[in-house]
């Protein structure tokens, strides 16, 4: 049985499992959520129809939002493209990069089916519950930047016990 991850925002929880045919995203999502690394990181991008995007330790400070999506660890992860971004999978984000090796911590949820992202990001998991918080936080009010207007937040991601 592979192992659930809940992330609990301020809005509400969102279960997620991680795909074992893309490992490298999978340690490091599980390493980050271990260190917790995304504990009081915002949904800083969410565009309604389309994905919500957090993971960026910058969006924890409010000073300057317009930094909010530029931040990270100083590594990037190498490609694993093989799953379609359709409504619920969670991807990672990337800067432009040739290799499109995916950011060190900034992942998005797919509020839609998104084919036109097929071949170009990293797909590493699936909502397995909460695809409402999803629907929920994609359709918040939002600056000239997509950025929630009142922040929601990852409280923190709780990895979950294993069921048999």
């Amino acid at each position: 049985m592979s192992v659930l991850y809940k992330i609990k925002t301020s809005l509400g929880d969102i279960t997620l499992s991680l795909y074992d045919d893309t490992p490298q995203h999978k340690e490091n999502f599980e390493k980050l959520v271990r260190e917790n690394y995304y504990d009081g990181i915002r949904f800083h991008r969410v565009i309604e129809g389309f994905m919500i995007q957090t993971g960026d330790p910058l969006s924890r400070n409010d000073d300057n939002r317009s930094l909010h999506g530029t931040g990270g660890p100083d590594y990037r992860i190498p490609a694993e493209i093989k799953h379609p971004n359709v409504k619920g999978t969670l991807a990672a984000a990337r800067d432009n990069n040739p290799e499109k090796a995916s950011s060190g911590s900034q992942f998005y949820i797919n509020q839609a089916d998104n084919g036109f992202l097929n071949g170009e990001y990293t797909v590493f998991g699936k909502v397995t519950d909460g695809l409402d918080i999803v629907d929920a936080i994609a359709t918040v009010e939002k600056d000239f930047n997509d950025n929630p207007v009142v922040p929601i937040t990852i409280e923190t991601i709780e990895i979950l016990p294993e069921k048999s």
